[in-house]
């Protein structure tokens, strides 16, 4: 979900098999949906909480729309443990990479997080890309 002063402002979630879009990721879902609704690219003064730790894709997005600070629960080798193609890069080396001031805060309510993809797992039809 993407916050702003207190406000949910967007939520999204992964549908990359529904949509047939390897892009569909929850991040950039969301994203596209505070865009349209704050009728601007800029999302400075934002924060977008997540599940599981960004993408090296979704961290540039939030880079790209100037999110201020990601917050996730599970680091992004959860998600690659449970099936998904993730290239196993944190957020904390993108943002080295990067330069850039975005701050992260890992780890929130994680053990709750992984939770969800133990049930996403159980699941009938339920597959990673």
């Amino acid at each position: 979900c993407i916050v702003k002063s207190g406000k949910v402002i967007a939520c999204g979630h992964n549908i990359v098999w529904k949509a047939c879009d390897i892009t569909a990721h929850a991040e950039v879902n969301a994203i596209r949906l505070a865009c349209k609704k704050l009728k601007t690219i800029d999302l400075a003064g934002c924060t977008i909480y997540s599940t599981c730790e960004p993408c090296p894709m979704c961290f540039s997005a939030c880079h790209w729309a100037g999110i201020r600070r990601i917050v996730f629960g599970c680091g992004i080798r959860v998600a690659r443990d449970f099936g998904f193609n993730e290239l196993s890069i944190s957020n904390l080396k993108m943002k080295r990479l990067a330069a850039s001031t975005v701050k992260i805060v890992p780890g929130i309510l994680e053990k709750e997080n992984k939770e969800l993809f133990y049930l996403w797992q159980k699941q009938p039809g339920s597959r990673a890309y």
